[in-house]
């Protein structure tokens, strides 16, 4: 993805904005080419404080069972209350993102997740935030070392630290306590790497075009490889009880989903995240020795996938 925005003709915000808008387009056409039966469909909507959005959804696509690409830039003034739980300094704020959660209608196929966000106080403090993080079904090590393998060379060409601190960071937020398990394979997490003082804003912005960018390209090719691998009915029951620990985490701890919460946001957008069927069964456990029990086996924190497998995925 290219962008011939010039950062020095309008405030820096705007320029943020444009390229989320921009982003949005890129990334839900390739999503469509690569599923190749359904369409995003778009959603536009207003804030009441001010600003608004673009949610684009698809349904019941040919690898995509749900997904959403949303795009919002809102405005406004917190409550009280809400910039005491976001740890906001002023509590009037501009904020811009793009948002994104994919869930397919196979269990072959990860789940996946990915966001870049933009923050502006009302005292002129600003920040950036984001992350990417793949939800296997069944883990399947090679393509785990290379879809770390991405996000890290990624991460090296801007700061050789960002990899190792991000990685740690996701692993300890895309995690279930209640469960003691990460929510997947993990990725990377950041999140305030502010203007000035963790770098300059346009160094930062470009890590997190970068991001956004390595996201639709791994995911993509992720879903052609699995797309057409086959299963049977006892890979759909571990796809229901797999998106139901999906959506504890994203209704209990995601920081997105509280944010937009706290703030009166659209909640049809807030809750694109939720995969459209899931199922809890009392004290379901994979059986001893089984392809279930071998992915639970791998949900922990610390694993240093690059470690495991070739690189290459064929």
């Amino acid at each position: 993805m290219t962008t011939d925005t010039d950062t020095t003709l309008t405030p820096f915000r705007h320029t943020v904005e444009q390229w989320m808008r921009q982003f949005q387009k890129w990334l839900y056409t390739e999503l469509e080419t690569t599923d190749g039966a359904a369409t995003f469909q778009p959603d536009v909507w207003q804030h009441h404080s001010g600003g608004g959005g673009e949610s684009r959804v698809i349904q019941h696509g040919r690898i995509l069972e749900k997904g959403g690409v949303n795009f919002s830039a809102v405005q406004g003034q917190m409550s009280e209350q809400a910039a005491r739980v976001l740890l906001m300094p002023d509590p009037n704020y501009f904020a811009t993102g793009v948002s994104v959660v994919q869930h397919p209608r196979s269990p072959m196929v990860p789940i996946s997740h990915m966001n870049v966000r933009y923050f502006e106080a009302g005292n002129g403090e600003a920040w950036f935030g984001g992350g990417l993080d793949l939800t296997p079904i069944y883990v399947d090590i090679r393509q785990a070392r290379w879809f770390h393998e991405q996000i890290a060379a990624v991460c090296d060409e801007h700061d050789p630290t960002y990899y190792p601190r991000f990685k740690q960071w996701a692993d300890d937020y895309f995690y279930l306590p209640h469960r003691q398990e990460t929510r997947g394979v993990g990725g990377i997490f950041f999140d305030r790497l502010t203007a000035g003082k963790d770098g300059d804003r346009d160094q930062l912005f470009a890590f997190v075009k970068a991001v956004g960018e390595v996201y639709g390209r791994t995911y993509c090719e992720l879903m052609r490889r699995n797309a057409d691998r086959p299963y049977s009915e006892r890979e759909v029951q571990w796809h229901m009880l797999r998106r139901a620990r999906y959506a504890e985490f994203n209704l209990a701890f995601d920081r997105g989903t509280r944010f937009g919460l706290e703030t009166g946001g659209r909640t049809e957008s807030i809750l694109m995240s939720l995969p459209p069927r899931c199922e809890w069964h009392y004290n379901q456990q994979p059986e001893p020795g089984s392809a279930e029990e071998e992915t639970q086996q791998w949900l922990k924190k610390g694993v240093n996938w690059l470690a495991h497998s070739p690189t290459s995925l064929d």
